[in-house]
């Protein structure tokens, strides 16, 4: 009952097939009541008119396409205010905002230079046009990204009126590529032409005729040409010592197995077949003057690979020479001087092992008189009757000198050997907390007898350092034992391990005692020097610490210290941290750590002692006088000791190294080869109280490696353990097996 339009779409088919787009309407037919009698059908051909809307929105989308493709940024703004209408996808890329964020937008946030206009009437001076587009007359502006970052731009602005209203279309292109492509060249061109007025080297380049081309200001300079002499005019071979080309045309000739034509066709033969040729040649300065130069020939080539000049660069070597000649007679000198060094050097050898033959005799005749004085100082004290009261105070004083003197001797000896270098370190996985342990109970005594509480704060038992375990506890014991002497009665000593680094671990002692001044902590580690000490009457040598210093050191760590007057001080040292090793097997262990006890025997034992001094033999008959279980044979040389061991088969030896005839170590060879004395063992006693002396005596077969003087606990335990043995290789004998192996420590 109402107008009603079909869908814009419709099409009418004609007879022949034709289709129309067609616009229609359909009405109804009314009659005089009003009545609906029939309907009319208005259709109007519109086909043109699709064709044309088709083809507006084909151009559209075409335009839209290259509007988002082109990699320069477009945009469209009011000419009033300047805000954007329009900009495509490149625009995005540029200034890192989306689509729909620049809708609105005032380009002066995207180009900031724009700001400073005061009327927009003046984007005219942005404006170019296509021609001036053409031959890239664009301006050059900064522009801003959504987060704050500026980059160089290049603009360019038209008018266009669309709508009725006034726009511009500018068009914008990132130039940092190309500015620093510029920068680049600009770079590459100043180097080129520094290269060109460089001084100091010689640059010259010829046409493939050899026809100088570039003459440059170091070539002016050396060779005292202007350009214009030489240029067009001259070949570098015109330049250079004839009779040094000739040469070198005869090396070539020589080096190629074919003529070469002496002149620029020698300088140049190399470079022309691409191989490099740097060699040393005279140039023949304008007044005749001679200079010396390394020369460098290369051929320059076009794209095609075709030769089309060469290029000579040359360095004036005259101050090269004058050094090489200098350097000749320094290198003489050296010669003559490393003659003198090496013979030095050989003479310092020869005097260390002369020290070191020294070191080993002083070694044995400190000890004998001093062994002589101990021994029989022990005797007197532990004699009967008791010593009175002033007998055992002169008794006392004699055995504490001693004592210290014998300090003394292994301290100097350890300095010796550890400063020449000659001390051998068995380096091995080393338990701290073993090591700690062993040493608390060592210094315990001396802590109580001082008056000091010696705490040792907890170390895990994981912790192994990688070191000589005698030598670490030879630190330790000494570190511990300066604590306590320096101490404060009631004073604390306090051992700590701590691992800051997981490669090292640190142990630190530290004392409340009266500290060090930064005068005396300057003082530390010189040898004999006791920083004062000896003025308060305490005993000591000054060596220690050096010792300590030096061990540490040969152990691969570190050693330092602190100090405060008054409050005490802070010693420690570093080594490397290692893993804990496997678990050791217990009979693997070395031997001689368990003490043995031994049951007082009932038969009585025979001991053969071989010595030379008289003293030592006397100490060791009043020591056997008193057991009645041993009976003492001696003799005063080895061949002697030889022949008596052979004679009575005594149960033990205690043999000496240095005899007259045949030394101990020789005996002792003597004495394993016969199978009548072979199950006998051997206890070395000697004043060699050098470390590898004892080494040398274990390993020569020696069961123990006694050293003078004597101390008489443990030479008593030493020879009930020798007897023990003794008992167990007759017995064997007995029973028709091999005699036991001798247990060294």
């Amino acid at each position: 009952g109402v107008v009603q339009g079909l869908a814009n779409h419709t099409i009418l088919i004609a007879r022949d097939g034709r289709e129309f787009d067609i616009a229609d309407s359909c009405a109804p037919m009314r009659a005089a009541d009003n009545e609906i009698v029939g309907a009319v059908l208005v259709f109007r051909n519109v086909t043109a008119e699709h064709q044309a809307l088709q083809a507006a929105q084909d151009n559209a989308a075409l335009v839209r396409c290259v509007f988002d493709t082109v990699a320069d940024g477009i945009v469209t703004f009011h000419a009033q205010g300047g805000n954007i209408e329009s900009t495509n996808r490149a625009m995005e890329a540029l200034f890192s905002y989306s689509g729909p964020e620049f809708k609105g937008m005032s380009l002066t946030l995207l180009v900031p230079e724009l700001n400073e206009l005061h009327t927009n009437t003046e984007l005219a001076y942005f404006g170019v046009g296509a021609q001036d587009r053409a031959y890239g007359r664009v301006r050059e502006v900064i522009g801003k990204r959504q987060d704050g970052s500026r980059f160089p731009l290049e603009i360019a602005v038209c008018e266009m009126p669309l709508h009725g209203q006034r726009f511009f279309t500018a068009l914008l292109r990132d130039i940092s590529a190309r500015r620093v492509a510029e920068g680049a060249l600009r770079s590459a061109g100043a180097l080129q032409r520094a290269m060109s007025n460089n001084a100091n080297f010689s640059s010259i380049a010829t046409d493939v005729d050899g026809v100088i081309q570039i003459f440059n200001v170091g070539a002016q300079r050396m060779l005292g040409y202007s350009a214009n002499e030489v240029m067009n005019h001259m070949t570098p071979a015109d330049l250079l010592d004839p009779h040094e080309l000739a040469e070198h045309a005869h090396a070539l000739s020589a080096e190629t197995g074919s003529p070469v034509t002496p002149g620029f066709n020698a300088l140049v033969f190399k470079a022309s077949r691409s191989l490099e040729d740097i060699c040393e040649l005279t140039f023949i300065r304008k007044n005749g003057g001679r200079v010396p130069a390394l020369v460098s020939v290369t051929a320059l080539r076009d794209d095609q690979n075709a030769t089309i000049g060469y290029l000579l660069i040359s360095m004036d070597n005259t101050t090269r020479k004058i050094v090489e000649a200098d350097q000749a007679l320094l290198d003489q000198a050296l010669k003559s001087k490393n003659v003198e060094l090496e013979s030095a050097h050989r003479q310092a050898h020869k005097a260390n092992l002369a020290k070191s033959e020294f070191l080993s005799s002083m070694s044995h005749e400190l000890r004998t008189p001093l062994g002589a004085i101990l021994g029989f100082a022990q005797l007197l004290e532990s004699g009967t009757p008791a010593p009175t009261a002033t007998q055992k105070r002169s008794i006392d004083q004699i055995l504490k000198a001693g004592w210290y003197l014998l300090d003394l001797i292994n301290e100097v000896l350890d300095l010796a050997l550890v400063e020449s270098g000659k001390i051998a370190l068995s380096m091995e996985p080393v338990s701290l907390c073993a090591a700690l342990d062993e040493c608390h109970m060592m210094v315990e005594p001396q802590a109580q007898k001082s008056g000091v509480r010696v705490v040792f704060n907890p170390c895990e038992t994981t912790h192994f350092v990688q070191a000589d375990r005698t030598r670490l506890k030879q630190v330790l014991i000494n570190l511990l034992s300066n604590a306590i002497k320096y101490n404060r009665v009631d004073g604390m000593v306090t051992v700590e391990c701590s691992s800051a680094d997981p490669s090292w671990m640190r142990i630190s002692v530290r004392d409340t005692g009266a500290g060090l001044t930064p005068e005396q902590l300057a003082q530390l580690f010189q040898p004999f020097n006791r920083l004062g000490q000896d003025q308060n009457g305490g005993e000591g040598t000054g060596i220690g610490l050096v010792v300590c210093k030096r061990l540490i050191e040969l152990m691969g760590g570190q050693i330092g210290f602190a100090s405060t007057v008054g409050e005490g001080s802070l010693f420690w040292f570093q080594l490397a941290s290692v893993p804990a090793p496997r678990a050791v097997a217990l009979a693997s262990r070395p031997p001689g750590i368990t003490k043995l006890q031994i049951e007082k025997p009932k038969l009585l034992r025979t001991l053969l002692y071989v010595e030379d001094n008289p003293a030592n033999l006397m100490l060791v008959a009043d020591l056997m006088a008193r057991r009645d279980d041993v009976q003492l044979l001696t003799a005063s040389d080895g061949h002697s000791g030889i022949e008596m061991a052979r004679a009575h088969l005594p149960d033990v030896i205690l043999m000496d190294i240095n005899l007259p005839g045949i030394n101990g170590m020789g005996a002792l060879r003597v004495l394993a080869h016969d199978t009548t004395t072979a199950h006998i063992p051997v206890i070395a006693l000697s004043a060699n109280a050098l470390p590898r002396d004892i080494e040398k005596g274990l390993e020569a077969g020696f069961l123990r490696y006694l050293t003078k003087p004597i101390r008489i606990k443990a030479f008593t335990e030493a020879l009930d353990m020798a007897f023990e043995q003794g008992d167990k290789a007759k017995a064997d004998l007995a029973n028709g097996s091999a005699p036991l192996a001798a247990v060294h420590d």
